[in-house]
């Protein structure tokens, strides 16, 4: 019996805020999100003001949109006891005092209102100031029910990021991955699914099958995943929202789970048949099954490009792993890694131009990204069993596992780090985690 909960998407209604001089093409307040080791941008983000119960919303509103910012690695959140202004005594239709924020060094400034319309649901309102140029940048308006006040909180986030930094947000997604209890010799493994800060967490399945490799489809609605019934190798597609399941079918000879086109009506998978590991696709609305590869070494590891038009992939048929990109319908398939060390799960960046992997090489594990063709290696994360990087939505932040040993055995934890190498962050987890896979932004 699966213990799958639903996961409920709740539409949200945003309109933009125009006001007190909305300046959102000129003003030149700019996060740099290439360089390494840059100073955090100093921001104040005031509670969101409310009456009664609103106000215990607003204040829990705020506090994720800091904690976002923040693990960003591009912002740095003020304590609110070093404020002057207090945020009631900023109104919807009054400024505010430019000066009392910048005597505490916040070179952006977010204020924010939460107040209920006639049918009960909420209204959230937030405007970003540059407090030097004393303009407004952005500024929201978001409707929906109050249980999905970290939704708006996230979809608030990511507007800030994206107006400061010129890139999309990633803080309104999930994160589906292998939590993992038990011995070393009788390990249970479940998908388990969560907010992208390790909020609302949920196990997908009870543990009675293992599970392996979950993916998102494009639309985020679905996964994909490997689970093994009556010690068989079989994939299913799960609906998030409605929990149902549906079988794709069994695979004896699977090395590795499929990973959806960025179309979502194909999967790609690697299949042992007859001894030998190749690379096939499979069409979802036919279910046929089209095999790529023919070489007689082991091929493994496929990951469409964001285009679709390519195909990146693990290869040992140079003599040992290394990654090949090849187009989508078998052809031209070529190497691309020449370094030393072993190459393995390779995975095309959502923004088209990096694929990043992982590297064993003298005894240590890595994480890293690379160009398209092969060069501008750089190794960002590395560790004892450090490995299945799946990239943020913008393409800027990687997550992965890594496997650290405590006493005779291993703890399995999840981290992100971003394309500089610099910013590494723990995501908490209740159980042990491996395999993450990062959707897009939540419809």
């Amino acid at each position: 019996m699966t213990a799958v909960r639903t996961v409920r998407r709740v539409a949200l209604v945003l309109i933009l805020l125009f006001g007190f001089g909305l300046q959102s093409a000129h003003a030149q307040l700019v996060v740099d999100v290439t360089s390494g080791q840059n100073d955090p941008l100093p921001i104040a983000v005031t509670s969101f003001v409310g009456i009664g119960e609103d106000a215990a919303i607003g204040a829990n509103i705020a506090n994720v949109v800091s904690a976002d910012l923040e693990r960003s690695g591009l912002f740095a959140p003020i304590a609110r006891a070093a404020f002057i202004q207090a945020a009631e005594d900023i109104g919807e239709e009054r400024l505010p005092r430019f000066g009392d924020w910048r005597t505490i060094n916040a070179q952006a400034l977010v204020t924010g209102w939460v107040t209920r319309e006639a049918d009960g649901r909420l209204k959230v309102s937030f405007r970003l100031w540059d407090t030097f140029s004393e303009e407004q940048l952005d500024g929201y308006v978001y409707r929906g029910s109050e249980d999905i006040w970290r939704r708006i909180a996230h979809k608030i986030a990511d507007a800030i990021y994206e107006r400061l930094t010129g890139e999309r947000g990633y803080f309104d997604t999930r994160i589906v991955y292998v939590a993992e209890s038990g011995s070393p010799t009788e390990r249970v493994k479940q998908l388990a699914i969560m907010d992208q800060d390790g909020a609302n967490h949920q196990f997908l399945t009870n543990g009675d099958n293992l599970v392996l490799t979950p993916r998102f489809s494009p639309t985020s609605q679905e996964i994909t995943f490997m689970a093994y019934f009556n010690n068989t190798p079989r994939v299913y597609l799960l609906d998030i929202d409605t929990g149902r399941r549906e079988v794709l079918g069994d695979f004896p000879d699977m090395t590795f789970a499929p990973r959806f086109s960025p179309d979502g009506r194909k999967v790609i998978m690697s299949l042992a048949v007859d001894g030998n590991s190749d690379i096939y696709v499979m069409d979802l609305p036919t279910r046929r099954i089209e095999r790529l590869t023919t070489d007689p070494a082991i091929d493994t590891s496929p990951s469409f490009s964001p285009d679709g038009n390519f195909i990146t992939y693990n290869s040992d048929r140079g003599g040992k792993p290394q990654i090949y990109v090849m187009n989508a319908d078998g052809s031209n398939a070529h190497r691309i890694t020449f370094n030393e060390g072993v190459y393995s799960t390779p995975v095309w960046s959502p923004r088209g131009d990096l694929i990043a992997f992982t590297k064993q090489h003298n005894g240590t594990f890595y994480i890293g990204v690379m160009t398209t063709d092969g060069s501008g290696e750089r190794l960002i994360a590395e560790g004892y069993m450090a490995e299945g990087p799946t990239w943020a939505p913008n393409g800027r932040v990687i997550m992965f596992f890594r496997e650290t040993p405590v006493g005779t055995q291993t703890v399995a934890q999840l981290f992100t780090i971003d394309l500089t190498g610099f910013n590494e962050r723990l995501v908490p987890t209740p159980l042990d985690g491996s395999d993450p896979a990062w959707s897009p932004l939540i419809p």
